[in-house]
């Protein structure tokens, strides 16, 4: 049975700002990326957050960015690799600690936002982000774009030495060459969930995506991954999850599908 994890970023309130609905959508992932207070989130979130899903059996990942607030983690932070590189280390090692407060083990670490994105096409950066992961622990996973524009931060984690978890996103809008379309532009996060989940039953059987002018690209995913922060999310991620299995696929923590 072909099988894929279902990850979606979490743990992003801080404070007295709450977002997402973590409690709910926990029950029908199977891998969390956890904000560690830089971009999102704060202690008393991440402690939160990393209990809820050792109770729901989740995997729980990093999910570092740049440290920015009031952007969100999706404005460019010029920073020299060595800043960065600490930066990231600095935020693994925060999570790390609630998740050894709740006897839970690490499994992967993804980049956040324009972090993730600055990986692209920066190859000291993304140099940078996969030293810190390899300096703290090298058997982390590490979750990578899927598809062409992915292939410098794959190339550099794999020269790391890190063993790399491809991901797509069935909730945003692609482009022809195979990048996530901006932000800024409209119809870049998709709000209906029936075009999204199928969309992700695509991308779990055919490893192909439909860019926005109609371009069928391929995208090869061991995970797929639902952004927290939208509105749909509880319903994107019972859709999908249903939709998946009821197509004969098993979803499965990241760390199971990465061992297969």
């Amino acid at each position: 049975m072909r099988s894929i994890d279902l990850n979606c970023d979490m743990g992003e309130s801080f404070g007295r700002w709450a977002l997402g609905a973590d409690e709910e959508v926990m029950k029908h992932i199977t891998s969390a990326n956890v904000a560690c207070g830089w971009h999102a989130g704060d202690p008393m979130v991440m402690d939160r957050t990393v209990s809820l899903a050792k109770r729901h059996g989740v995997g729980v990942g990093a999910h570092p960015g740049y440290p920015d607030l009031m952007g969100f983690g999706r404005r460019r932070l010029e920073c020299a690799p060595a800043e960065l590189r600490n930066y990231v280390l600095y935020q693994i090692g925060a999570l790390d600690a609630f998740c050894k407060a709740h006897g839970v083990s690490m499994t992967h670490v993804k980049p956040h936002g324009k972090l993730y994105l600055d990986s692209f096409d920066h190859e000291d950066q993304a140099a940078a982000i996969a030293e810190a992961v390899v300096s703290y622990d090298p058997n982390l996973l590490y979750v990578a774009f899927a598809g062409a524009k992915g292939r410098l931060m794959t190339k550099v984690a794999h020269d790391a030495g890190l063993k790399v978890v491809y991901e797509a996103f069935p909730d945003r809008a692609y482009t022809p060459d195979g990048n996530l379309l901006s932000r800024s532009l409209p119809g870049a996060v998709l709000h209906d969930h029936q075009e999204a989940t199928e969309r992700a039953v695509r991308l779990a059987k055919d490893s192909k995506m439909v860019a926005i002018d109609g371009t069928v690209i391929d995208l090869e995913a061991q995970t797929l991954c639902v952004h927290g922060d939208t509105p749909i999310a509880l319903k994107l991620v019972q859709s999908i999850r249903s939709a998946l299995e009821s197509a004969g696929i098993q979803v499965a923590p990241m760390s199971t599908v990465a061992a297969g």
